[in-house]
């Protein structure tokens, strides 16, 4: 099996240079095997529970969470490729002074799904990669402040059964499996491809109440005997969307995290939730919606900024949008 240092250097197409890429990536690796450690062990380290403080959304911070943040944002600095790193966990850029005129910027969620990470649900870190805006200019916010179809790479890491980094640089989706003994990441499933359909799909209906309409009518017609499968689609919602967007990459599914009353443009953020999983999702076949316009045509124009979010197997994204289009259809 291919180490992903050699997947890297072996790929014939890539966005930059693959020196570059692989040392980008081993950063986020090393880091990876580090916080898995961490997750493994978490009930013996007392890092569960509440570390006393919220983060800039106003969520409160676990210690897992902060954890996650530091052992990022050193590893990603030791890196001297990126300039700077915009995270869930600090309201504004952190910027890395040893290599400040680097080429490159990252943004990331160091731990998604946190709050389950005292019943011991999978969670995950999600990153992306952009070149900076100008390079002759110092680094700012606004390096950060770009379409989603600027991204280089994406990718994500799932703390569950085994520790996976599944990733891609716009030429297809692969999924590397850390080898914990070698603390070394290795191919495992290549060209990913999303089902065009799938049985499954992933929404909160706590918020029910809230929902448009036409997404009303949607998931009504999950649960029904109408759907192109002649019977119900199967409802499966964790909580993190890293586990859940994991499972309906591989299964085919769609997740659904849209507008409610409490959060009009939703609840994740565009920078380094929603758009790096429309990176991967696009890459893999898949696609991914605001309900009115592609994800990855959005423009940045905060850092912490948040968007609604329908994201999976192309055709039920399609289906959702015609619901959420005419309300009114049966």
């Amino acid at each position: 099996m291919q180490k992903l240092s050699e997947f890297i250097e072996s790929q014939v197409i890539l966005p930059c240079d693959a020196s570059d890429l692989n040392t980008m990536f081993e950063s986020v690796a090393r880091a990876a095997v580090k916080i898995s450690a961490k997750v493994m062990r978490a009930g013996i380290l007392d890092v569960l529970g509440s570390a006393g403080a919220e983060n800039i959304q106003g969520e409160v911070q676990q210690k897992l969470d902060v954890l996650a943040d530091e052992i990022l944002i050193k590893s990603l600095g030791n890196s001297g490729l990126f300039a700077a790193a915009a995270s869930e966990e600090n309201e504004e850029i952190v910027i890395f002074e040893g290599s400040k005129s680097a080429p490159y910027v990252i943004a990331f969620d160091p731990l998604d799904g946190s709050s389950n990470i005292d019943v011991n649900v999978s969670i995950g870190t999600i990153f992306t990669i952009f070149r900076r805006v100008d390079q002759s200019k110092e680094v700012s916010v606004k390096d950060f402040f770009q379409a989603g179809d600027k991204q280089l790479a994406a990718g994500y890491v799932i703390y569950g059964t085994s520790t996976m980094m599944v990733m891609s640089t716009g030429n297809g989706l692969n999924a590397f499996t850390l080898n914990p003994d070698e603390s070394t990441f290795y191919l495992t499933h290549a060209d990913i491809l999303i089902p065009k359909s799938g049985r499954i799909f992933s929404i909160n209906e706590g918020n029910y109440s809230s929902f448009h309409q036409g997404l009303k009518r949607y998931i009504a017609w999950c649960k029904s005997d109408q759907t192109d499968l002649g019977s119900p689609y199967s409802a499966r919602y964790i909580g993190s969307m890293v586990a859940d967007i994991h499972r309906n990459f591989l299964k085919g599914g769609l997740f659904l995290y849209p507008p409610t009353t409490s959060s009009p443009n939703g609840k994740l953020r565009l920078l380094y939730e929603c758009m790096p999983m429309a990176f991967l999702a696009e890459n893999a076949g898949g696609k991914a919606s605001t309900g009115l316009e592609r994800i990855l045509d959005l423009q940045v124009e905060g850092l912490h900024q948040r968007c609604p979010i329908y994201i999976g197997s192309a055709n039920m994204v399609e289906k959702v949008i015609n619901f959420l289009d005419n309300p009114d259809m049966q």
